[in-house]
């Protein structure tokens, strides 16, 4: 560092620097600062965003709740309108159980096929391929609803994974399948209340 000898030689010295420097500073400022307060206005934007897709996806949802498969209009054009966010991906669950209830399932199927591609959460996943499972069991594709269950890999799952794989082995035909995936949901921490009754009634 270089060594100056009076007060006067610093202050030379450091406006020498600021005619050689200043531009650049002043410019690195200018850019420094717009990247701030540009990143809050970007972040304001997208709280803002999130917000009007909250009550949008709230409104949707009371439509469908109230008016059930003739609400469904307004649910779908939340979906179209939204399909970047996850409340679209909500959405699209809710859908499906109302299209289920009316047992309109292709439709149902469509919806949450729709919404495994569009989200990457992995407690949402394992929702969506639980219910396809249900639904394509529903539909006589049990290797597909198996296939479905396998994709599943939360371990908080295990005993209702394993309960209906059982249910849908027992409906393939293979009991003896069935009771080994019955016995293996029993290990589980989430095992049903009427596991033990299904054990029973393939023990006799």
């Amino acid at each position: 560092m270089e060594l100056y000898d009076s007060e006067e030689q610093q202050v030379e010295a450091i406006k020498d620097w600021w005619k050689e420097n200043g531009k650049a500073v002043i410019f690195g400022a200018v850019i420094g600062l717009g990247g701030l307060f540009g990143w809050r206005y970007y972040q304001d934007s997208v709280t803002a965003a999130q917000e009007a897709a909250s009550e949008s996806y709230t409104k949707a949802v009371q439509a469908l709740a109230a008016k059930g498969a003739e609400g469904e209009a307004a649910v779908q054009s939340f979906i179209d309108a939204n399909k970047e966010t996850q409340y679209a991906v909500l959405a699209a669950l809710q859908l499906a159980k109302v299209q289920v209830e009316a047992g309109n399932l292709d439709e149902a199927l469509a919806q949450l096929e729709w919404a495994k591609t569009a989200t990457k959460d992995e407690a949402v996943s394992a929702v969506i391929n639980y219910r396809l499972a249900r639904l394509k069991a529903e539909q006589g594709d049990f290797d597909a609803a198996i296939a479905e269950l396998s994709a599943i890999g939360d371990e908080s799952w295990a005993g209702r994974v394993a309960e209906l794989r059982g249910d849908i082995l027992l409906r393939k035909g293979d009991s003896q399948a069935a009771y080994a995936a019955y016995t293996e949901a029993q290990q589980a921490g989430d095992a049903s209340q009427t596991l033990q009754m299904k054990l029973d009634d393939l023990a006799k």
